[in-house]
């Protein structure tokens, strides 16, 4: 199946060369994948995914290693974001 994968703020840095710009790319993953194995390859540094939504609606932590997706979900990422 394949689903949208967009990563945001330095976590782009995670993403393929081309994909880099616009923060997306496209995945085709398991129907059986969870966001934990989704996310896995690209090595993103467990403390820096933080903010994590399908579709908009936010994934908590204990739900990451078991939710898994549908074709056409997006899955996206944020880091920890400091303001001031």
């Amino acid at each position: 199946m394949r689903i949208t994968f967009k990563l945001f703020a330095s976590l782009t840095d995670y993403l393929p060369p081309a994909a880099r710009q616009g923060n997306i790319i496209e995945l085709d993953v398991a129907s059986d994948a969870s966001i934990s194995q989704i996310i896995e390859p690209f090595g993103l540094p467990p403390k820096l995914v933080h903010l994590v939504l399908v579709n908009g609606v936010y994934v908590e932590p204990e739900q990451r290693l078991s939710r898994t997706l549908a074709d056409g979900d997006v899955l996206a990422i944020w880091p920890p974001i400091a303001g001031g």
